[in-house]
């Protein structure tokens, strides 16, 4: 397989996601961890990025709440090489009405392949790697190739 190396840029787009019981948990995480994320450009599906900039006075690009497409927005930007990382609380224990949209995001986080937390210490993780302070050559495979080579089949 032949992959194509996409840079993750020294100030990245992260993207911040919880589902409702998860909120006050990544309040928690952002406030502790927000001198480190005001070094990168912060997006958010709706209600979570509206909490951020109320209760932190952080700047977050918002999209749609989750359910009404926000997921797929960032999705959108993730394929489209815009967002670099992806902080997801997401609560495994409460359905989601929207849980294919989920399931598509972290898909897509894997497709494109770019650092994912689904938790708290994940979070952790990812916060306080060296890689979050540096450019990271990230390789992707080269899909392109992929197709032609599948039609040429």
């Amino acid at each position: 397989m032949t992959y194509l190396q996409l840079p993750i840029p020294v100030r990245k787009t992260i993207a911040l996601i919880a589902h409702d019981n998860k909120k006050n948990e990544l309040l928690e995480w952002v406030t502790i961890n927000k001198e480190k994320l005001e070094k990168h450009r912060l997006c958010a599906t709706g209600t979570t990025g509206t909490m951020l900039e109320r209760e932190l006075s952080l700047s977050v690009d918002k999209f749609k709440s989750g359910p009404l497409g926000g997921d797929q927005q960032i999705g959108s930007k993730i394929v489209d090489g815009e967002i670099h990382a992806l902080i997801f609380f997401w609560d495994p224990l409460e359905p989601q009405p929207h849980e294919p949209d989920v399931k598509a995001l972290l898909r897509l986080t894997v497709v494109w392949n770019i650092p994912v937390a689904t938790n708290r210490s994940s979070a952790d993780f990812l916060i306080s790697s060296p890689l979050m302070s540096t450019g990271y050559p990230r390789l992707v495979p080269d899909y392109h190739a992929i197709k032609q080579r599948l039609d040429n089949s």
